[in-house]
């Protein structure tokens, strides 16, 4: 008989993925169905959410996640919430010198603010019953390169609020962990390799000067992420965990000194 407090499955439960019409929060998404779990799939791209919700058995909601009102309109939507997976995210370039305060502003209003709101009104639904929310952040939310001013700073915040708030939860039942994610070859990733310079075969550069032999890829992520949503990982809250092949603090001659992406 399979101990219900180690099961990894998320049968009956429901479970809200931001970002989740391409790249990794649709790989979450996927996951979490293949797992039992009745998903909620929300983005911007109306056509490209429909037909993921479609292919899942889910529902799409639209939202644009700088808006307050929609933030709080799509966790409203839900009759129920288990699981919430903040994985929606920008990364748009810019360094202390040539970031705008306009720019500065949006990336921390969908990196930080949304999830803020986000799990602010799952909070209000999960009351009772328990529940799991994860925040998808970066490994640069340790620093971050110079190019990353802003979105580093969102995701930092982001870090700091999945502690406070897995602290805060702790009474209600409801965890709160996060993912610091290395470079991961997504759709986004490579529109933003092309667009900044880089040459058509930049993934094959990268995979080969990886330590693992390669870059993350959202099929790797998902199932830390339905890991975390499920009883398995019942005893874990508050914690930001690297999930990358970049060790922090020890460093060698071995290792190689390759440029790195962001996701």
């Amino acid at each position: 008989m399979t101990d219900p407090f180690t099961s990894l499955r998320l049968d009956g439960r429901t479970i809200l993925v931001t970002g989740s019409t391409q790249g990794i929060g649709a790989a979450i998404a996927r996951r979490a169905a293949q797992l039992g779990a009745q998903v909620v799939i929300t983005g911007r791209d109306t056509q490209r959410g429909e037909a993921v919700a479609a292919e899942l058995g889910g529902v799409f909601v639209r939202a644009e996640l700088t808006d307050v009102d929609d933030c709080r309109n799509l966790v409203r939507s839900c009759d129920r919430l288990d699981g919430l997976v903040n994985a929606a995210g920008l990364s748009s370039r810019g360094t202390l010198d040539d970031t705008s305060v306009e720019l500065w502003d949006r990336l921390f209003a969908i990196n930080a603010r949304a999830p803020f709101v986000l799990i602010q009104e799952a909070a209000r639904l999960m009351r009772g019953r328990g529940g799991s929310i994860v925040n998808i952040i970066t490994m640069a939310s340790h620093g971050g390169e110079p190019v990353l001013t802003a979105y580093s700073s969102s995701k930092g915040a982001l870090a700091i609020l999945t502690k406070n708030a897995g602290y805060q939860l702790q009474p209600d039942r409801i965890r709160v962990n996060g993912l610091n994610i290395g470079w991961t070859a997504t759709e986004g990733e490579d529109a933003t390799q092309l667009a900044t310079g880089q040459p058509a075969d930049w993934r094959e550069r990268a995979d080969a000067a990886s330590p693992l032999g390669r870059l993350l890829t959202p099929a790797d992520i998902a199932p830390m992420v339905t890991y975390l949503l499920s009883d398995a990982s019942r005893m874990v809250t508050g914690s930001v965990i690297d999930f990358d092949q970049t060790v922090h603090g020890p460093y060698g001659a071995h290792l190689t000194t390759a440029p790195r992406g962001e996701t």
